[in-house]
């Protein structure tokens, strides 16, 4: 038997404020039903002091618990909006789980960063690197967004979901099947923060605040996301020997309503297959897949054994696909 990463335990965790539609509507040129009908989003939660690290350790401990252990040997941490430029946040998030000691680290892969994470820990798994593994996907997006841009302040949430892996078997449920990763940095600019990095600090000027804030352009992420994830999970499928027919959960990346079902449809997947959670939390990036797969858990969509197909896309550009069986695990 070929050793494999296998899914053990999985938890979330959500700030306190929630933010819905009607809120963002005092302050922009804009209401619920253009909110909804674009996107598919009803509200969001914010936080309101809370860390990246801080969600990223309440997630962490919910996983850990529901893996039934207190240690892993590798902690790998998806964020854009990480506590620090530097350090990592990985390490401190590790010492606060009490795993002071492990390997930890970050990966800047923005919404597609749980992917990356997946495929990072099981290739240290399947090395023989580690034996187990703690993989978060933690969020502060309201820490980065312009408060006056209706197209990013309305589709951007905060969240955190973890997965904890362990060594196991690729014939067993919840064994990574394989992945699919790409990149295209000729289209960085699409999904950006200007500011704040050695590009703009190695300038003569003094850098300046308006850099800071996230933007993107909606129109071609649109269309790149659709063209990507699709591209990336019918080679997935290919790889597994999986038929669309055959998916029982499409879990993609929780950017849009009107790119999710658009990728199942390309795909060929049955839209009552697709899991949408962003109505309720928004696009939490590095966090969306996990939050979207411990709502399908406690919603009954997913039972032992059914072929869960998984897929992001983000800046970078970046995108990933990785599939499974799925365990009977908890989720907390």
């Amino acid at each position: 038997m070929s050793g494999a990463g296998v899914l053990a335990g999985l938890g979330t965790a959500l700030p306190a404020r929630l933010v819905p539609n009607e809120e963002l509507s005092r302050h922009l040129d804009t209401d619920d039903e253009w909110i909804r009908s674009r996107t598919g989003i009803g509200q969001r939660y914010w936080s309101d002091g809370a860390s990246t690290g801080d969600l990223a350790v309440e997630a962490g401990q919910r996983a850990l618990k529901a893996a039934g252990t207190d240690t892993v040997d590798l902690v790998v941490l998806a964020t854009t909006t990480p506590d620090h430029p530097c350090p990592a946040t990985a390490p401190d998030v590790a010492d606060r789980l009490g795993l002071s000691g492990v390997a930890a680290y970050d990966i800047a892969a923005v919404c597609s960063g749980f992917i990356y994470g997946l495929a990072s820990a099981v290739a240290h798994i399947t090395a023989g690197l580690v034996g187990s593994a703690l993989v978060i996907g933690a969020e502060t997006y309201s820490t980065i967004l312009d408060p006056l841009d209706r197209t990013t302040s309305v589709i951007f949430g905060d969240g955190a979901g973890a997965v904890v892996l362990r060594s196991g078997s690729v014939d067993e449920r919840g064994a990574f099947l394989g992945f699919d990763l790409g990149s295209d940095g000729a289209l960085k600019d699409l999904i950006v923060i200007p500011g704040g990095g050695s590009r703009e600090r190695a300038a003569a000027e003094r850098p300046q605040s308006a850099g800071a804030y996230f933007t993107m352009q909606g129109k071609p992420v649109f269309r790149h996301a659709v063209t990507r994830m699709t591209s990336s999970a019918g080679a997935l499928l290919d790889r597994t020997g999986w038929s669309p027919a055959s998916v029982d959960r499409f879990v993609g990346h929780q950017a849009n309503a009107r790119i999710l079902h658009a990728v199942a449809d390309q795909l060929g997947i049955d839209g009552a297959r697709t899991v949408i959670d962003l109505d309720r939390v928004g696009n939490t990036s590095a966090a969306s897949i996990p939050l979207a797969l411990s709502r399908a858990c406690g919603e009954g969509l997913l039972s032992p054994g059914d072929r869960v197909l998984l897929s992001a896309f983000g800046g970078g550009l970046t995108w990933g696909s990785t599939a499974l069986l799925w365990p009977d695990i908890t989720a907390l």
